[in-house]
């Protein structure tokens, strides 16, 4: 257990905060401590949130190269688009009318 000592003004302010938010000493302590040690660790960076740097990236040739990125990205889309459904309804239908 810790005792501290606060001066009036800082034992008014804890008197209104315990009213206002209706919770005990010992939570409140418990709650600033929480978020001042969220608030002091690094940010996470976009590719961390993004659970790391995409693995099917890395797999593919030069992308910095502008021309190597729009041949891949085509190629996604045009094998995204064989396996949908409406892309499989459309082949049929043009096969079908030739």
């Amino acid at each position: 257990m810790l005792n501290i000592s606060l001066d009036d003004e800082a034992e008014r302010y804890l008197i209104e905060i315990l009213k206002r938010e209706e919770i005990t000493i010992s939570d409140l302590v418990k709650q600033l401590l929480r978020d001042r040690l969220e608030s002091s660790q690094p940010k996470q960076t976009i590719l961390e949130k993004m659970g790391g740097i995409p693995e099917h990236l890395l797999t593919v040739g030069d992308l910095s190269d502008r021309e190597q990125r729009r041949s891949v990205i085509a190629e996604r889309i045009q094998a995204r688009y064989r396996e949908s459904p409406w892309g499989v309804r459309h082949h049929s239908m043009v096969e079908k009318s030739e």
